[in-house]
């Protein structure tokens, strides 16, 4: 069984994953990525991740309202680390094939071969709206349809001197994109539909899943497996998990207890109305609402020996590759992690090797 790797997700927006007015509130500054990200290297952890996020939610807490751009931002951070994998987030429906070829050409070069791209296709109407971009008459399939040609197109930019597509969302002729990238980018995507699995096995490295239970991750993670083998590749699974850790169970239930106290429950409505829920129903939900809800995943809550065993247990009982991590309290909940559950996972995973 291969080592399983661990990485963060970064607080690219304020606020970072908690929906709370009572819980910790990272800014959307360099500063506070590039501690997270410097933090990440120094106790071991494989990668760093960020979103691409364009609008945010409001409510009390202006959720998001305040945002970095993934390139951008992951560039420097290239510069500021040596070791993590570097994974940025591109838009499909937002930038040129050809533009995202050589920003990620760009981005391998500066990190020495770790750049990684999240591919993603525009899963939130009003972000794109305020742009004008948005075409609504795309269907679900549609959207995927337009990933599959677009990432057809930035991987062969990647190879060859030459490339003319004629699709319907997008046209090559004659497009060159040199220096090609020594080894091509890692591939991300994140999703669990049908269409998307479909995606992760033709052109993905990775892919971030999430289930309503350990058992639908599992039929989840062993599908992607599957297909990714079928095609003659293979493609690791990951989901996410927020981490709350104290010396004691109890002291960190109490945190999820007051952080959960504070639940923006108008950003929440607006998150739910951005998926395409009717408002009024969004509103009610939100209402109703308790307060595990300000949590955007799902999350372990205890002692040391208590995140140890349940991360173990759901890497292992959901055939994931790895987990992607989220710490509410980045600074101090990051170190606490690298001292004390990293090195027994690492244990775990060195003897589960022999």
């Amino acid at each position: 069984m291969p080592a399983k790797e661990y990485g963060i997700f970064l607080p690219i927006g304020n606020g970072g994953w908690m929906l709370s007015t009572t819980a910790p509130h990272p800014e959307a500054t360099y500063a506070w990525n590039r501690r997270a990200a410097v933090r990440a290297e120094e106790i071991g952890l494989d990668f760093i991740m960020s979103m691409a996020k364009w609008r945010g939610f409001g409510g009390a807490t202006d959720h998001w309202g305040r945002s970095l751009e993934s390139m951008t931002l992951m560039s420097a951070l290239a510069e500021a680390t040596s070791r993590v994998k570097i994974w940025a987030t591109m838009h499909a429906n937002v930038h040129n094939p050809a533009v995202a070829a050589k920003m990620y050409a760009t981005l391998q070069d500066v990190s020495g071969g770790r750049a990684g791209m999240n591919i993603v296709n525009g899963a939130y109407a009003a972000e794109f709206e305020q742009f004008g971009i948005w075409d609504a008459e795309l269907s679900h399939a549609d959207r995927y349809a337009m990933t599959e040609l677009w990432t057809e197109a930035v991987t062969r930019l990647w190879s060859e001197d030459s490339v003319t597509m004629h699709t319907p969302y997008f046209d090559l002729v004659d497009c060159q994109s040199r220096p090609h990238p020594a080894t091509p980018p890692t591939i991300i995507s994140a999703g669990k539909s049908e269409d998307a699995r479909a995606f992760q096995a033709r052109f993905a490295d990775g892919a971030f899943l999430a289930g309503d239970s350990l058992e639908e991750m599992k039929a989840l993670s062993l599908d992607v497996h599957e297909r990714a083998a079928a095609n003659g590749r293979a493609c690791k699974t990951y989901s996410m998990l927020t981490v709350v850790q104290a010396e004691t169970d109890a002291l960190a239930e109490k945190k999820v207890k007051e952080w959960g106290a504070g639940v923006d429950r108008e950003a929440l409505a607006l998150m739910r109305a951005s998926w395409g829920i009717p408002a009024e129903q969004a509103r009610a939900w939100a209402s109703d609402a308790v307060g595990e809800a300000a949590f955007q995943t799902a999350y372990v809550a205890g002692s040391a020996q208590t995140v140890t065993e349940h991360i173990e247990y759901i890497v292992g009982e959901a055939d994931l590759d790895g987990l992607m991590l989220i710490f509410p309290e980045y600074d101090e909940d990051m170190a606490l992690f690298g001292e004390t559950v990293l090195p027994a996972l690492r244990a775990h995973d060195e003897a589960s090797l022999r």
